[in-house]
């Protein structure tokens, strides 16, 4: 294979005209580039960065095989790729001067782009985070539950100002700075209805889970988070079911969600409101 059989472009329009149908006939393990590429349909193409988007696509007897979407400044997103076509991508990409900061892929493509990478560029290649993907296969509410009630979150100004702190100190729990301005993320979900607090009875918002727009008959849960005095009650496990119980009702087919491997209590949680693993996947960080 040689590296020139990956077709790179900046042209989002261009992308989805040929691999459009190949990232939504397996709308789970594509499920983060769908939702990315959704979100620069949306909000424009430096949604994510000043940057503009790189799209790769590999075409083999006039069928799509794999995607690449590189949105800058994070890392590089793959579809499933044999160990010939990461390292034709990693020389593709590396000999026309791109430079991604990591990759995250299924387990067995990170590991081969990520050594692709370091023979092409020289560069080191870091696990920084195990992800597992779950699908959502039967709702199982937790019980007892907390007392209070879910509510969607609106275009208040006190619901916008809790939005954005709240994402800000999810991405410093997680070790994962945002990127996107906190503003801007939280219209963006209060505009779709993707954003669910979890009250107490006297109407005090004490947990948050947010559920990505529905592409490909897809939706994704992005951020479950409770503030650290508020944890051990119950309140992410009522509000995950019920933004994955409001996602099935409004149609989505499959509801999905990410985590990390090194935290237990979240793989627990999930998977007794019903959530069962589809792949694991890995992001490495390339240090120059």
């Amino acid at each position: 294979m040689r590296p020139d059989d990956w077709h790179l472009t900046h042209d989002l329009d261009a992308f989805l005209r040929r691999a459009g149908d190949f990232l939504a006939s397996r709308p789970a393990l594509h499920t983060v580039p769908l939702t990315v590429l959704d979100n620069l349909r949306r909000r424009g193409p430096h949604v994510y960065g000043e940057e503009a988007p790189l799209f790769g696509v590999l075409e083999r007897g006039g069928a799509v095989r794999a995607v690449s979407l590189h949105t800058p400044p994070y890392w590089i997103n793959l579809t499933s790729l044999t160990e010939e076509q990461a390292d034709a991508l990693a020389l593709r990409l590396a000999s026309a001067g791109h430079r991604p900061p990591g990759v995250s892929a299924d387990r067995a493509t990170a590991d081969a782009f990520a050594d692709a990478w370091q023979r092409h560029t020289g560069a080191g290649a870091d696990v920084w985070k195990k992800q597992r993907l779950y699908r959502l296969v039967e709702l199982t509410v937790p019980e007892p539950g907390p007392e209070g009630a879910p509510r969607i979150a609106t275009a208040a100004a006190t619901d916008r100002a809790r939005l954005m702190s709240w994402y800000e100190e999810f991405g410093a729990s997680i070790g994962e700075h945002q990127l996107q301005d906190a503003g801007a993320l939280a219209d963006a979900r209060i505009a779709h209805g993707g954003a669910l607090f979890w009250e107490t009875p006297d109407g005090t918002p004490v947990s948050l889970a947010v559920v990505t727009p529905e592409v490909a008959g897809q939706v994704r849960v992005t951020t479950v988070y409770t503030p650290a005095p508020l944890r051990g009650r119950g309140y992410a496990g009522a509000a995950t079911a019920e933004v994955s119980r409001a996602a099935r009702v409004a149609g989505a087919r499959e509801v999905l969600l990410f985590t990390d491997l090194a935290n237990p209590t979240s793989n627990g949680l999930y998977q007794r409101i019903g959530y069962r693993p589809v792949a694991d996947f890995t992001v490495y960080r390339f240090p120059e």
